[in-house]
């Protein structure tokens, strides 16, 4: 054969395969075998069981092998079986294998002629075989039986193609020679997953059943319906001979006299039967394994160091060794307090591109969300103009006042001052929100150990609610102490006498914005209101400045669209849609011009809350207020004597004061409450983290049970420890193994196009139209290389050089027949 150096390497790969099956196959290698397909009595079982000499394969009518069976055959001194799911249990008496075949078909299938993709591993050790892999697939079928589902034809093809299709995959075609060659669905299926017949193995069975005065002489020549890499006959036990008991090695000598004698096939008697067959395949495989061995070992390389990492994590862990359930739980409180510590800090090894997450979330709360809320309860001009006219009036009471009353301006300062202890309080509960959701996502990191996450999360959450309380109770003592005492003689504080000089609301507005026109914000924003006669909804480039809000074609900002000044301008909030996914508001004229064109309000949409709430912020800055209807819930309706020019002063005189003494006031709070949440909160809790939760962890005094790892955990542990000492072992052998040995060469391409594409029917018997199913899985794309290079540095040559990747082309599903 030419590979003895290669003998190994078989009997490693299969090594290799159960390691990973017993773990779930999660390694996603595509090991090298053997996949025997062929139609129903094609003869599959006939040529397995020739191999082994032995029968111990399901018989019956239609479809029997109804999961693929991956047979290990491996040469050896005693004869016995072995299945993956019995370790351990050796099985001497081939009648108890098929009939473990059956039951462990049953278990997942049931008895009504069902398929399923999970195969069934077994091993057969015997001196009267050579070492293969081998993949029994169901046979091909066309019409379902018995309680068979209607697409048995999809599903059968679906599940060949799943081994088929990968590049390290022989193909053994079993076709009768009894039918029609050319129309022979392995064939056919073959050539869509090997066009160039670079994996195709031809077997031409059933030869001494054919039509008197007819052979398959050109055919088994390759001359006649030609293969690369020809076609071997065989002549396997007629149903006569199984029923009658009839031995398998007598069948063999009967074969091998059939070829000896027969007249159109005793030329090449040699090259013909079973155990040239065998033979063929032995030394094919090993070839094919050789060609593949660089790039299987490299596949086998990245598989190890991707589990490198956490297989030494495991190493170092033994759940037995109470150092070392302590050292871990040092070092996972640890890694939790650096990982929260990183996400506030915004100082992460991985930083998130795709949503804000942690101190950057906090962050906009403090600069974006907070004043927004700020703004909303004092913005309402029409509103603090009726209250100081009441409090004006009900402060002289029956007489007449000639002077502006100081006490009507303190009641509405501090009535303003009050309001502020909900958005405070609201400020407060978002802060408080944002850090249990970060450490909900760093906590994720210890699910490993139930009990200590569960604990971990109970001890924070419940100081996150305790420095909350403390927070709150802090930021209502900074509201009382500004309502204690209304400092007049503040340096920024205008004063009576300065008072009647201030300009009114909208020049205030004016005064808040940046000076000059600079630039508040770019971004884009979609027109959501213009009717679908004038272009519908479109996207636009908008720039925000500080006198005006402009919009262009795109970022490009050559081609402006508009722009529109911000005076007397005013913002509300708009219902999202039902079937929208957008962010709205709009922005108005409070003198009920048009804002643009022949539009009284224009809407604007962005694509997240988080967008919406910026361009609000942004807003603000610029001096775009939002809307507040005034409600007087007393029923006192508008106020009287507006038409009196003494009042009225003298509520323009408070008025002025006011915003003077409360501007003084949101300008100390947004400063105030920030700090005050990162002193008595944030920066609280991670000192917490740091410092106190292991000492807390500890004084539970269960510091065994906390480490108790989930029955998932301890399986996934379990799990990668034996990937990786497979791999490892893998990776040893194939390194022991020399790849600079003889093989046989690929024989020269042929022309095959008399192979047809498989097909199957495009018209559904019950409805006249394709049913709707996805095709089979794509080919694995295997990058061409030059000669590939043995460990010894010699170069070989390979039969993959320069190949095509084979593409599997998309068919429609079987017909599915109506069902009355």
């Amino acid at each position: 054969m030419g590979n003895r150096g290669m003998e190994d390497l078989i009997p490693l790969v299969n090594r290799l395969r159960d390691a990973l099956s017993s773990v779930g196959e999660s390694c996603s290698l595509h090991l090298p075998q053997i996949a025997v397909v062929g139609g129903q009595s094609a003869g599959k079982s006939s040529v397995l069981e020739n191999f082994v000499g032995r029968d111990f394969l399901p018989r019956g009518s239609g479809i029997v092998t109804r999961r693929p069976l991956i047979l290990q055959l491996l040469s050896d001194n005693t004869e016995y079986g072995e299945f993956l799911h019995c370790q351990g249990k050796k099985f001497t008496d081939f009648d108890e294998i098929r009939k473990e075949i059956e039951t462990e078909t049953r278990r997942l299938t049931g008895s009504n002629k069902a398929i399923s993709p999970v195969p069934i591993h077994l091993r057969i050790h015997s001196p009267h075989v050579l070492n293969l892999t081998l993949v029994d697939l169901p046979g091909i079928t066309k019409v379902p039986v018995g309680d068979q589902p209607t697409d048995i034809e999809y599903q059968v093809r679906d599940m060949i193609m799943q081994y088929i299709c990968k590049e390290n995959c022989l193909i053994l075609a079993v076709t009768p020679a009894n039918t029609d060659l050319a129309n022979s669905d392995a064939l056919k299926l073959a050539k869509d997953v090997d066009p160039q017949g670079l994996r195709t193995i031809g077997v031409i069975t059933k030869l001494d059943l054919m039509d008197e005065g007819t052979n398959a002489r050109q055919i088994l020549e390759n001359k006649l319906l030609p293969l690369r890499r020809g076609y071997i006959g065989v002549v396997n036990r007629s149903q006569k001979d199984i029923d009658g008991k009839k031995d398998i090695k007598e069948a063999l000598r009967a074969e091998k006299e059939f070829f000896l004698s027969h007249p159109a096939y005793k030329h090449m008697s040699e090259k013909m039967g079973t155990p040239y067959l065998q033979r063929i395949l032995n030394q094919q495989l090993t070839n094919h394994i050789r060609d593949t061995l660089p790039a299987f070992r490299s596949h086998l390389q990245s598989q190890l160091l991707a589990l490198k990492k956490e297989a030494e994590d495991y190493m170092q862990f033994n759940p037995n060794d109470s150092a070392r359930r302590t050292k871990t739980l040092l070092q996972l409180v640890q890694r939790f307090a650096v990982d929260f510590d990183k996400l506030i800090e915004g100082s992460g090894d991985k930083v998130d591109t795709v949503n804000l997450s942690g101190g950057a979330k906090i962050n906009r709360i403090f600069h974006e969300r907070f004043p927004y809320e700020l703004i909303k309860i004092g913005s309402d001009e029409g509103k603090l103009r009726t209250e100081i006219n009441y409090a004006i009036r009900n402060t002289h009471g029956v007489r007449t006042g000639l002077f502006t009353p100081d006490t009507a301006f303190e009641a509405i300062v501090k009535k303003q001052i009050s309001r502020l202890k909900g958005p405070c309080v609201k400020f407060i509960d978002m802060v408080s929100q944002e850090l249990t959701t970060t450490v909900y996502q760093c906590i994720d990191k210890l699910s490993s150990f139930p009990k200590l996450r569960d604990e971990t999360e109970r001890i924070v959450t419940t100081e996150i609610r305790e420095l909350e309380t403390k927070c709150r109770d802090q930021v209502m003592l900074l509201i009382d102490i500004q309502l204690a005492y209304i400092n007049t003689k503040h340096e920024d504080f205008v004063g009576f006498n300065n008072s009647p000089q201030m300009h009114n609301h909208s020049n205030t507005k004016i005064a808040a914005r940046m000076g000059g026109n600079q630039v508040i914000r770019k971004g884009w924003l979609t027109i959501n209101n213009i009717g679908i006669m004038k272009g519908g909804a479109k996207e636009y480039w908008f720039i925000l400045s500080a006198e005006n809000l402009s919009w262009f074609k795109d970022d490009k900002e050559k081609e402006k669209k508009y722009m529109l000044p911000l005076d007397n301008l005013k913002l509300r909030d708009v219902e999202k849609g039902f079937m929208s996914s957008k962010y709205v508001f709009a922005i108005f004229n409070t003198e009920l011009r048009n804002v643009y064109k022949d539009y009284k309000c224009l809407e604007l949409a962005c694509n997240s809350q988080e967008e919406l709430d910026s361009w609000k912020a942004s807003l603000l800055r610029a001096g775009v207020y939002p809307e507040k209807v005034a409600v007087d819930g007393q029923g006192n309706g508008p106020p009287e004597n507006l038409s009196d020019p003494q009042l009225e002063r003298q509520v323009e005189t408070i008025s002025n004061l006011v915003d003077s003494y409360m501007g003084i006031i949101y300008k100390t709070v947004r400063d105030l409450m920030p700090k005050t949440m990162m002193h008595l909160m944030i920066n609280s809790v991670k000192e917490f983290i740091s410092s106190e939760l292991l000492a807390q962890l500890y004084a539970l005094g269960e510091c065994s049970a906390l480490m108790d790892e989930s029955p998932e955990q301890q399986q996934h542990r379990v799990e990668v420890l034996q990937k990786h000492a497979a791999l490892k072992e893998a990776l040893a052998a194939i390194g022991e193994i020399s790849t600079s040995t003889c093989t046989t060469p690929l024989p020269p391409p042929v022309d095959s196009s008399w192979i047809k594409p498989s097909s199957l029917p495009k018209n559904s018997a019950a409805s006249g139209k394709p049913g709707i199913r996805s095709h089979a899985p794509p080919v694995p794309r295997v990058p061409s290389a030059g000669p590939k290079s043995s460990p010894n540095g010699s170069r070989q040559p390979t039969s993959q050089q320069n190949r095509t990747p084979a593409l599997v082309p998309r068919r429609l599903p079987p017909a599915i027949p109506s069902v009355k």
